[in-house]
This record gives C-alpha cells, sequence and structure tokens, in this order.
C-alpha cells in the first residue's frame, strides 16, 4: 500500500547535512512551540506528533541512515512504496560489533524542561519504514510498545565455519519496545549457508525472530554443500617419491598419504571429513587438493641435483599424447 512520504528534515526546518546536535536543537525549539500544554491551536497537536515523529528517525543514527537511503529522492506529499526487505530492527552479538537491521531504539530527549507522552500511534509512513515501533517518553527512555499485531523479523546471523562446523551457542542483545533483552542462541552443526533459524516469540513485541545464517569464509577451507576442499602444498620430490603430509580439518590435523607419482591438481578424499551430518544429510567428505610448490631459489647442490636429475630423466611431458 503507498503512503505519503514524509520529509522529516523538511518537519524539523534542518538541512540533510545537519548535525546531530543541529537535529537535537531543532527537534526541541519545536517541540516547545507546538506542545499542547503550550500552543492551544488545534492543530497543534498533530503537529507535535509530527515533530517527534522526525525526531524519533533523524535523532537515531540508525534510523537516520535508513531514511536517509530510502527516502533521497522524494519529495513530502509524493505517494510512497519502500523496497522490499527494509523491515528490519537493531541487535548486536555479544562481543561483537553491532549487526545493522534497524527498527526499535532512538535517542530519547527533553523537550525544553518538559515531558510528554504522544497520544496515538505513529504515522503509516513511519510504520511502512519502521515497523510498529515504539512510543517514547521525551523526557527519558521510557518506551510504551503499540498495540498491534505481531510480526516476524528477520536479520543476519554471521557464525564462523567451525562454528557450524561443531555447534555453537551464541549470545544476542536485541533492542526493543520494552528494553533490551538477552536471547541464546543455538547453532545446530552442520547448518547450512543462507538457512534460517527460527525463534519463535522472541521478537518484537513476541513475533517470532528469523535469523538467516551467513557463514563466513574460512581461509583454509572451499565449501561446497556438505564438502569441504583444502589446498595441500607439496614440494616435487615428495609428489614425485610419495609422503605422509599433515592436512588440517575443522576436527583437527590427519595425516595423509601422498602416493609416489602424485600430480599437481590432484585431490585425495577424506572421508567423512567436510560438514557434520545434519537432519538425514549425510557427513561430508573434505578434499585434499594436491598443490605442488617448486622452490624459487636453489642451493648450489640442489641445482646440481636437478640438473643431474634433467639429463637422466626419460620423461617428457610435453610429448606425452603424441
Amino acid at each position: 500500500m503507498a503512503v505519503k512520504f514524509q520529509d522529516y528534515y523538511q518537519t524539523l526546518d534542518v538541512s540533510r547535512d545537519a548535525s546531530q546536535d543541529k537535529i537535537r536543537s531543532a527537534f526541541r525549539k519545536a517541540a516547545r512551540r507546538y506542545h499542547p500544554d503550550i500552543n492551544k491551536d488545534p492543530k497543534a497537536e498533530d503537529k507535535f506528533k509530527q515533530v517527534n515523529e522526525a525526531y524519533e528517525v533523524l535523532g537515531d543514527t540508525q534510523k537516520r541512515k535508513q531514511f536517509d537511503t530510502l527516502g533521497a529522492n522524494w519529495k513530502a506529499g509524493q505517494e510512497f512504496r519502500p523496497p522490499p526487505g527494509h523491515e528490519n530492527f537493531t541487535f548486536q552479538f555479544r562481543g561483537q560489533p553491532g549487526v545493522q537491521g534497524g527498527g526499535p531504539g532512538g535517542a530519547g530527549d527533553n523537550a525544553g524542561g518538559f515531558s510528554f507522552t504522544p497520544g496515538g500511534q505513529f504515522s503509516d509512513f513511519f510504520e511502512t519504514l519502521f515497523g510498529r515501533g515504539d512510543q517514547r517518553s521525551a523526557g527519558g527512555d521510557m518506551f510504551e510498545p503499540f498495540a498491534g499485531r505481531q510480526q516476524v523479523q528477520s536479520a543476519e546471523f554471521p557464525v564462523t565455519l567451525e562454528e557450524v562446523f561443531h555447534g555453537a551457542s551464541k549470545t544476542l542483545s536485541l533492542r526493543g519496545p520494552q528494553g533490551d533483552k538477552v536471547i541464546d542462541v543455538k547453532i545446530p552443526a552442520g547448518v547450512a549457508d543462507g538457512s534460517t533459524i527460527r525463534l519463535r516469540g522472541q521478537g518484537i513485541e513476541g513475533g517470532d525472530l528469523l535469523l538467516r545464517v551467513s557463514v563466513a569464509p574460512d581461509p583454509r577451507f572451499t565449501v561446497a554443500g556438505a564438502d569441504l576442499t583444502t589446498q595441500v602444498p607439496v614440494t616435487p620430490w615428495d609428489a614425485a617419491l610419495g609422503a605422509k603430509v599433515d592436512v588440517a580439518t575443522l576436527s583437527g590435523s590427519v595425516t595423509v598419504t601422498i602416493p609416489p607419482g602424485t600430480a599437481s591438481g590432484q585431490k585425495l578424499r577424506l572421508r567423512g571429513k567436510g560438514m557434520p551430518a545434519l537432519k538425514g544429510v549425510a557427513a561430508g567428505d573434505l578434499f585434499a587438493h594436491v598443490n605442488i610448490v617448486v622452490p624459487k631459489t636453489l642451493t648450489d647442490e640442489q641445482r646440481k641435483l636437478f640438473e643431474q636429475l634433467r639429463d637422466i630423466s626419460t620423461s617428457d611431458p610435453r610429448k606425452q599424447g603424441e
């Protein structure tokens, strides 16, 4: 459903590049001007609500950023339809940088020494952008949740490959209309990148919280479904003569036999050393990709040995297949 676009910068009479201090000052001035206890004009209450709503967005750096992204090319009064996927909220993982979602939060303020609680709900435009958010007392940080339908909230859930392999528990702090709450999230071993963890009743106002698993790249492994691939550097003489080398896996180092005559690019399969089984899907395998590394510098003795090997060699790979 289209709604009328509201230019919150215009409402507070500030420029789009105004500092947070400038926005705060403009809010205080406008709030004093239109406060229903001071201004008896019948239109003052509606204007007062608009001012409060504008500051709810522009006074919160997260909401302001989202508004700037969505509203850069719109003018007040135009019919507005936001793009899909903007309905997020803010949470952060304990001990990690915040993960952006966008939602109830914001900066409460004092409107010139008096407090107020806005009557009614925020506009349809506000709820289209941010969901049915919180009503805030301008005299502090008290949150009053809207009565309304429950909503499903979604956000990215970053995890490491090792956390997915072993299974883990992570703690996140969720900021909602009724304040902050801490949620323990269990990561099932073997969960796939892009899959969803649903936490029923843990979202805003008792709605469900959907966490989309985002597995961070691991420099040691390439993931393909349940299978893993890793690079194993091997010297030319070990490849020619055969050797035993240590290969890193997510469950620890294992010793692998390099057969004599192994070629660069050959893959050795370690069954069951990939990602663990999950819900009927068998455990994956680890493929050790042999990479023959030629030394860049040689000692005099090594050079003589290689020259001797070249002189006595009967193999010429350039003539194979002729």
